[in-house]
């Protein structure tokens, strides 16, 4: 098959793209350029250099010729609400008259729901426009946390002992490698699927208290997870005059309310992955944290080393009222 790889040198895109070329594909891999993309063009993918990101490039013959595609879209946090709709609608217009017969689409949770979710709002956007695209099979692979979010988290569980974040602690989200929504894609893009909008939901449900026992067995001391409020105006403050903007607090606010008021959640048909979070830790997480450990102090605090500190004022973690 000959297949067009949107976002080729990121770290989905790049373990796909030899995936499929290991697998006897051709591949034509989208990306700015660099030695990333040369290192993919010496293993046989067919170099294109623009982005649907800025819209760079000749990308109406990105997908020309091709059978299938894969779509991301590479987060814009100064515009993530306008990014992913413009994006989309570069998909949409490059697909439309296209070969490409099937499309796998990297998206989240929370992308069936409508409203004000913070950064699950942007991926309703994205899915609803590539729906639009009837003639093509479209694959939704709706992914939960991924499991290098986790490396936010480590210099505050190195200098702290813990885990300072806004999700209820009794609230189950979801946990995927991105390897292993790697190695999905392929398979979606080289099997057999005959239908439109298909949904593939992807990642192990874990609470923060669990997580944070499983980074505690693997580290060998205690973490603990702390929930911050962000009702109270302190930590909003707090936020607002060292770490970020208004619209980045607004913006994660809802994200999370989302989460603990059970607006987005996931379903329990979910395909099994290899990838465990304890493995992820154990193989991946910890040297990282190991590194912090010795290198004693990070480069700067951030808002995650902020919230993993006890501040005034603050109660044993509750679950949160419903």
């Amino acid at each position: 098959m000959r297949i067009a790889v949107v976002g080729a040198t990121g770290r989905i895109g790049a373990k796909l793209t030899r995936t499929l070329l290991n697998a006897g594909h051709q591949v034509r891999a989208l990306s700015r350029g660099g030695p990333a993309l040369d290192a993919l063009v010496e293993i046989g993918a067919e170099p294109f250099t623009g982005s649907f990101d800025d819209g760079t490039g000749n990308l109406d013959h990105f997908f020309r010729n091709a059978d299938a595609a894969f779509l991301m879209v590479k987060t814009d946090w100064n515009n993530i609400h306008g990014h992913y709709a413009d994006v989309a609608l570069r998909f949409f217009d490059a697909l439309r008259h296209s070969s490409v017969k099937r499309a796998v689409s990297l998206t989240s949770m929370g992308s069936e729901v409508r409203g004000s979710t913070g950064h699950f709002q942007p991926f309703y956007q994205l899915d609803q426009i590539l729906n639009r695209l009837e003639a093509t099979d479209l694959v939704h692979l709706r992914a939960g946390w991924f499991m290098e979010n986790l490396f936010a988290w480590t210099d505050a569980v190195a200098q702290y002992g813990g885990i300072g974040w806004s999700l209820d602690p009794n609230v189950k989200t979801p946990w995927v490698a991105t390897g292993d929504i790697a190695d999905l894609a392929f398979k979606e893009l080289t099997g057999q699927t005959g239908r439109h909008g298909v949904v593939r939901e992807l990642g192990e449900d874990f609470t923060m208290s669990e997580v944070t026992a499983i980074l505690a067995r693997e580290v060998g001391r205690p973490v603990e997870y702390r929930f911050v409020d962000r009702r109270r105006h302190e930590v909003e403050a707090e936020f607002l005059g060292r770490f970020g903007t208004q619209e980045q607090w607004l913006d994660d606010t809802q994200t999370l309310d989302a989460l603990n008021d059970g607006r987005v959640r996931f379903h329990d048909d979910r395909p099994p992955l290899p990838t465990k979070l304890e493995a992820f830790v154990r193989d991946v997480w910890k040297p990282r944290y190991l590194a912090a450990i010795a290198a004693q102090q990070p480069d700067r605090e951030t808002f995650f080393t902020w919230s993993a500190q006890q501040q005034p004022g603050d109660r044993p973690n509750e679950p949160l009222a419903r």
